[in-house]
């Protein structure tokens, strides 16, 4: 852009509120049932059956128990921040299955060293024992194929449970979702771990004081007001 200054550039930008930083990403959902698997979800959290309980289970794979160097940083200006070397070694890994009780927040979780179809079960097995006999248990989970077998013989066997599968690059309608991203915000991020039983009993930590005083996930939406468009005649 000759003849025009870099200030008046970055003003234009300001103007607008362009930032070239930044940087935006989406993903559209491609599932013609897209509609109809994101309404029987959203349902089932607005009114979910009188007596039910609904869960949103998920895995949280191969959380890495890191170890980095950390430490203050004396700036040439005299101040001084602290922060950690963006080096690091790997102590191992860790699988974490949770389950979200949408009514409570109350949140479930236990370690396994892989996420297979096994893994699944006895993590099942065990959240639905926590609850009274046949007491109807209604479960959203993704469409790994662990969680979602040509012929099901676990369901078959557990007729109080139902499991409703989000739609394909829709996981963000699982709410367990927003506790995972609380978990690695809070628990995790910046952390450093010498191995991957210091990574658990991190984990345990958070998950024991956040369910002291759990509370369920309220999805908000602000409204949109749209323009109307305007037209020129060229």
């Amino acid at each position: 852009l000759k003849g025009i200054s870099k200030d008046q550039i970055w003003k234009v930008l300001k103007k607008h509120k362009i930032h070239l930083q930044r940087n935006h990403s989406w993903c559209i959902s491609t599932d013609p049932e897209f509609s109809r698997k994101a309404a029987d979800i959203v349902g089932l959290y607005l009114h979910p059956e009188a007596q039910a309980v609904v869960l949103c289970v998920d895995e949280k794979p191969s959380i890495q128990a890191l170890s980095r160097e950390q430490g203050w940083l004396r700036l040439p200006d005299g101040r001084a921040i602290s922060g950690y070397s963006h080096e690091y070694i790997r102590n191992g890994t860790i699988t974490l299955f949770a389950a979200l009780e949408i009514a409570t927040g109350e949140v479930k979780g236990k370690f396994y060293k892989r996420k297979r179809r096994r893994e699944f079960l006895d993590f099942m097995n065990e959240v639905v024992a926590s609850y009274e006999a046949g007491q109807p248990i209604h479960v959203v989970l993704d469409n790994l194929r662990t969680h979602k077998p040509k012929h099901d013989k676990w369901l078959q066997r557990h007729k109080n449970v139902h499991f409703y599968y989000t739609p394909t690059h829709a996981s963000w309608l699982n709410m367990v979702e927003i506790w995972f991203s609380l978990l690695s915000r809070y628990a995790l991020k910046g952390r450093s771990f010498q191995s991957v039983k210091e990574l658990m009993t991190a984990i345990e930590n958070y998950m024991e004081v956040y369910n002291e005083s759990p509370h369920p996930f309220e999805w908000t939406k602000e409204k949109v007001y749209a323009k109307p468009l305007r037209s020129k005649l060229l």
